[in-house]
């Protein structure tokens, strides 16, 4: 197994616990959300590169809430990989993993974080440097069961679940020892965001930033 490449990623991951993912329709809506997610304890953010507003709202975020670090979630290609970081992404998220996204993640500046869901994912991507990994769809994919079937044959392992995961579930997920963190949109319902009410998105913020991993 290679080095660790991304192990300095998974650090801030134990750090955040729980990193709200932002699909978002303005980049104003992403500051404002940025703002009431840091004033609630959360200020590690995802946005999704969903819309065609994620770029612009990854670079206002970077300038206008510089406490809250933000990343560029959805990242399909290099190319998208490329432009978030110019934008200001100071780390990278990806549903699964290409042969040529890990190649040029080896030149990003920032860390990155790829997916997988099978047990043959997650070792080509430790026997590469990975061992911090994204789990997504998490909920169909098999959920906690599965997560802590993977724990013991992959040991080393850690992983970020998201999709599905919501306050009600999340805490099962942290229990888990080989989870370091999950990824949610619960505390930024879209209704809640449509109504432009931030101070409930800092109240659902403030409710997430109190779990903690109960497998560290």
């Amino acid at each position: 197994m290679q080095a660790k490449l991304n192990a300095g990623l998974g650090e801030a991951l134990a750090d955040a616990v729980v990193v709200p993912v932002l699909t978002l329709g303005s980049a104003e809506e992403g500051v404002d959300l940025a703002r009431a997610l840091l004033a609630g304890g959360l200020s590690m953010i995802e946005v999704t590169l969903r819309t065609k507003a994620a770029i612009e709202a990854i670079r206002r975020i970077g300038r206008e809430v510089p406490e809250a670090r933000v990343g560029a979630g959805t990242v399909l290609t290099p190319e998208q990989a490329a432009e978030a970081m110019a934008a200001g992404a100071r780390f990278i998220v990806a549903p699964g993993m290409t042969p040529r996204l890990v190649a040029a993640a080896e030149t990003w500046p920032v860390p990155f974080l790829p997916g997988a869901v099978t047990a043959s994912e997650a070792l080509a991507l430790a026997d590469l440097g990975y061992t911090v990994l994204k789990f997504f769809p998490a909920g169909p994919a098999g959920g906690p069961a599965y997560l802590k079937a993977l724990a013991a044959p992959l040991a080393g392992i850690r992983f970020c679940p998201t999709g599905g995961i919501d306050a009600g579930n999340a805490g099962e997920y942290l229990a888990l020892a080989n989870v370091v963190a999950v990824g949610g949109s619960w505390v930024a319902p879209k209704k809640t965001v449509a109504e432009r009410d931030w101070a409930k998105i800092t109240s659902l913020a403030r409710s997430a930033s109190q779990l903690k991993p109960g497998g560290a």
